[in-house]
């Protein structure tokens, strides 16, 4: 099931659209208006431009085939972002494993809709420009995180 919802943003990015797709049984997202006010933001704060972003819902099996095949990685993994920007217009896909989520909030002790938008924002930020391969970026990527999963609460 794909559903595809149109956010108005700053006249700087003007229209961004957002595609969701259920790649698992009952899963749909919940406070999609807050998700994506705040991705809106994400990418108004990086001086960023319109254009598509893929939110792709699935389970950790799907996850880690796609980490096993396009990045040679052998471990389950929260979320996984490809990055198809074209100069300053943002385009992309980001899967992320609900069961990894779902593990990951009962882990810290989140609420599981808290992780879900933590780990939406960090698939944004990645398309954004951020990384976190070293322990200064992902520092940073984590501080972004917290900013930006506080303005969901406000």
């Amino acid at each position: 099931m794909t559903r595809v919802t149109r956010l108005k943003c700053s006249s700087d990015i003007k229209v961004l659209v957002i595609k969701v797709h259920y790649d698992i049984e009952k899963f749909r997202l919940r406070d999609s208006k807050t998700l994506k006010r705040v991705i809106g933001r994400i990418i108004t704060d990086s001086g960023l431009k319109r254009g598509t972003i893929e939110l792709v819902f699935t389970g950790d099996r799907k996850v880690y085939e796609i980490n096993s095949e396009f990045l040679g990685h052998d471990y389950y993994t929260d979320v996984i972002t490809f990055n198809y920007n074209k100069g300053k217009s943002i385009n992309g896909e980001i899967y992320i494993s609900t069961d990894r989520v779902r593990i990951n909030a009962e882990k810290f002790n989140v609420p599981f809709s808290t992780e879900l938008k933590r780990v939406v924002y960090h698939g944004v930020l990645h398309l954004c420009g951020y990384d976190d391969r070293t322990a200064e970026q992902k520092a940073k990527m984590t501080e972004k995180e917290e900013m930006y999963l506080a303005l969901s609460y406000s």
